[in-house]
């Protein structure tokens, strides 16, 4: 996969990097990465795609029916290989090959929405503060992701763990999501992905690190930010 550079999501990705809210902190990014795989990704989605194959072949009724739809269908298996990619992308110090399909839960655009204002609700005011009232985070992000995928003609989906106390989830976090956009026509997906951590989980050595990268200026000038 091949990562996207979109002067949009780079502006937001410079104020979400690091929000202080208090007694917590939110880190958060979006990335956009084509599907057109090249060199070691072709390579990566065909052993991925045959050992879904063979999972049929062992287990067909488990994996007849998935948050992706069938996979016996090579479309089901491309969105399949192409969230499990992007999460290697998004995430690299972690592997994510042997997800399951049950990882990931297909959403509805309009609860995806409602769920990611209610959990940016403190960071938006925490905006609003320093860029004023009339300016709106959460509108800003939209915007930025219309603009990017096209919302309309995309496929959600959410990476859901299968434990909360996974290795994936770090120590301290209060909550977290990481969703994907999928726009089949445009082969593209965005992930936008947000966590939050409480300082009285931090060691105060990561929180010096951590409170030091507030200082990154952020480029806004010439964003609309109604």
């Amino acid at each position: 996969m091949k990562f996207l550079e979109y002067t949009p999501l780079a502006r937001i990705n410079a104020y979400l990097s690091t929000v202080n809210l208090g007694d917590s902190l939110l880190k958060g990014h979006l990335e956009a990465y084509s599907c057109k795989g090249a060199g070691l990704d072709k390579k990566h989605f065909r052993e991925l795609e045959q050992e879904v194959i063979d999972s049929l072949v062992s287990s067909p009724s488990n994996l007849s029916i998935s948050p992706v739809g069938p996979l016996s269908s090579s479309t089901s298996r491309k969105t399949f290989i192409y969230l499990v990619l992007a999460m290697n992308q998004v995430y690299p110090d972690y592997d994510f090959r042997l997800l399951h399909p049950s990882s990931f839960e297909k959403e509805d655009f309009e609860s995806v929405k409602l769920n990611v204002d209610n959990y940016l609700l403190e960071t938006a005011k925490v905006w609003a503060c320093e860029f004023g009232e009339d300016s709106s985070l959460c509108n800003v992000i939209w915007e930025a992701i219309d603009e990017v995928i096209v919302i309309e003609d995309c496929d959600v989906y959410c990476y859901k763990p299968e434990s909360e106390n996974d290795d994936f989830t770090d120590r301290g976090t209060i909550w977290s999501f990481s969703y994907f956009f999928y726009n089949r026509k445009l082969k593209r997906i965005l992930c936008f992905c947000c966590q939050c951590l409480s300082k009285l989980a931090i060691d105060d050595d990561s929180l010096e690190d951590i409170c030091s990268e507030e200082e990154t200026e952020y480029y806004f000038e010439g964003m609309d930010m109604d």
